[in-house]
């Protein structure tokens, strides 16, 4: 009896430190979230995308969204982040529960999803549809994205600013071979025989 009354003090501080700590951990997780988009910024994605490319299933993806200025310019601003949030939440559910999806910055965003089954290709080329459908609540609003994505154990020893740029290189193939056509989506891939990256990009440090 007397063990537990010496024990009983103690027990609003330890209460208090577990709350503050659960506090703390809310605040910590809030700052490594984009405020827009929710998804993860830079740092945290970064984070994150490299334990996944531990696994040698892992694919990157790059994506943004083409003549975004244009959108801004001629929509507004409001209608520009109602564009970027929608992408943002069908990036988040195209990746899935095992992937990472981050915002790096304006309009570009970066994943690794874990291809379990062989089926990237298949379900990138799908995701591209996906970004490429109007947002319902501003129709008047069209773009397209542009995808690029490359396999982690196509480049082995490659680190995620390596396979970040073999994404870029990828997507930017993409833009330009789809300005001829009416593609409302365009996705690319770089394959391990494609040694060229665009001169001024930088990947997640």
């Amino acid at each position: 009896m007397n063990a537990l009354a010496a024990l009983l003090p103690a027990v609003p501080p330890v209460l208090g430190w577990a709350v503050h700590a659960r506090w703390l951990h809310g605040r910590l997780t809030t700052a490594r979230r984009d405020p827009l988009t929710g998804l993860w910024t830079r740092d945290a994605f970064t984070c994150r995308a490299r334990r996944l490319l531990r696994d040698p299933r892992a694919v990157v993806v790059l994506a943004d969204v083409d003549h975004f200025k244009q959108v801004n310019d001629t929509h507004g601003h409001a209608a520009g982040d109602v564009l970027l949030t929608t992408i943002a939440a069908r990036l988040a559910h195209g990746a899935g529960t095992g992937g990472v999806v981050g915002r790096l910055g304006g309009d570009e965003f970066a994943a690794v999803v874990i291809d379990r089954d062989d089926t990237a290709a298949d379900r990138l080329h799908t995701l591209a549809r996906i970004l490429a459908r109007p947002v319902d609540s501003t129709p008047a609003v069209h773009t397209t994205v542009s995808l690029g994505w490359v396999r982690a154990v196509d480049h082995p020893g490659e680190d995620l600013s390596a396979l970040l740029r073999r994404a870029d290189e990828a997507m930017y193939a993409a833009k330009r071979s789809g300005r001829s056509g009416s593609r409302r989506a365009r996705l690319g891939r770089l394959l391990g025989s494609v040694a060229g990256r665009r001169s001024g990009r930088r990947g997640a440090a």
